[in-house]
């Protein structure tokens, strides 16, 4: 028998659970894409865009997802030849930096593995070591999906600070915006890149690329930019078609619009300490599936390095693949892979999972998943330790 007939829940690090009021917003004919209604909402966005990421700077629209995102970062601030230093938290920053390559970019990696963050220190002995200054930006993840893990973006500010260095910070925060503080001009970041598909609430197909003036500025000193990537006719288009190089995404446009609305109405800091309290229920039901002789533990140990948006979870394999098909099969839940968690010794990855509790999520959306998890446990006959329930229960009561 299974007992998943209903609404599913879709509890994966991105696409995110879509509000019916975006799915609303969507729902409708296509509009005239030269003149009217949609052009103002187009408008309008870009100041909403800017707010939920603290940035007086510039935001750029493409229709893409995050790897899109990515290629147009790389496009608009370095070319073939030149040199990137890359952070590495887990798998998406290494995806940065293969896509740096493919475009005839050189990558320093600097390896920080799978359950740590990354170590400011580090990055500005590398700056140090670059006497001619051939870094021409410092990658990094401020959220990294694969591993759960949150990096000090601000530390690597002051790191390239400290060493004079004229290298732009590019930060990836496709599975934090909207989730996760983010402060791009107060921690001076020069780009950042983000999707619409995690905590703006949207079905994936647009991305966003932030940049400061001073990216903006740095972008003239290149060869070439390919008409497609290049931000500048973006964030200044004498036509409408040139904020999208072409035919507008008039239905995701209209979601966002609906998104941004519903973050803004809710308020940032609302949103951050909404998605704090979430994980940190999470967190306390981990706690005690993990006691007692329970395999379940947190991918990242220390809580201040941690996500709000996503949580990585080792549980031994092949247990991990075991809970998340039974949730999926039998309960309606959907639960996240272990992305590039795979070793010698579990080279499926088989022993970890992630949950995604990102956007639009609430208290009895978590507890419902919490009770799942539970229930598979049990079902499964996966040692755990008991009273997560109560535990999750008294950290979301805590706040009242």
């Amino acid at each position: 028998m299974s007992l998943s007939s209903g609404r599913s829940y879709l509890a994966i690090p991105g696409p995110s659970v879509i509000p019916d009021e975006v799915l609303r917003a969507m729902h409708r004919p296509s509009p005239n894409i030269y003149e009217g209604e949609l052009i103002e909402i187009t408008k309008s966005v870009i100041p909403d865009l800017k707010y939920v990421a603290k940035t007086a700077g510039n935001v750029a629209i493409y229709i893409a997802n995050g790897h899109g995102a990515w290629e147009a970062a790389l496009a608009n601030i370095v070319e073939a030849g030149e040199q990137v230093l890359v952070a590495a938290t887990g798998r998406f920053a290494h995806g940065w930096a293969e896509m740096a390559h493919r475009l005839g970019v050189g990558s320093e990696i600097i390896e920080f593995g799978n359950q740590s963050p990354l170590e400011a220190g580090a990055i500005e002995d590398a700056l140090r070591r670059d006497k001619d200054k051939k870094i021409k930006a410092v990658l990094i993840t401020h959220v990294d999906t694969s591993t759960s893990v949150k990096n000090d973006v601000a530390a690597v500010r002051h790191a390239i600070d400290n060493e004079d260095h004229p290298a732009l910070l590019a930060v990836d925060c496709i599975a934090s915006l909207g989730c996760d503080d983010f402060e791009m001009d107060a921690w001076g970041v020069d780009v950042m890149v983000a999707g619409c598909q995690k905590g703006l609430m949207v079905p994936p197909g647009l991305s966003f690329v932030y940049f400061s003036d001073k990216a903006k500025d740095g972008q003239k000193r290149l060869s070439r930019v390919s008409s497609y990537w290049d931000w500048a006719p973006r964030i200044a288009p004498e036509l409408y078609y040139e904020y999208f190089c072409g035919t507008a995404p008039a239905h995701h446009i209209y979601g966002l619009r609906q998104a941004l609305d519903m973050i803004k109405s809710e308020g940032l800091e609302a949103i951050f300490q909404r998605h704090q309290t979430l994980a940190n229920a999470i967190w306390a039901a981990v706690d005690c599936w993990g006691s007692n002789d329970g395999t379940m533990k947190m991918n990242i140990s220390n809580p201040d390095h941690r996500s709000h948006a996503v949580t990585a979870l080792s549980i031994g394999a092949p247990d991990g693949t075991r809970l998340r098909r039974w949730v999926e099969q039998n309960a309606g839940l959907t639960l996240g892979i272990g992305l590039g968690m795979n070793s010698e010794a579990d080279p499926r990855a088989d022993g970890f999972f992630r949950i995604g509790h990102m956007g639009h999520v609430n208290a009895q959306m978590i507890m419902g998943l919490i009770g799942t998890i539970e229930t598979a446990l049990c079902a499964l006959n996966i040692p755990h330790g008991r009273g997560a329930t109560d535990a999750a229960a008294l950290k979301l009561a805590s706040v009242f």
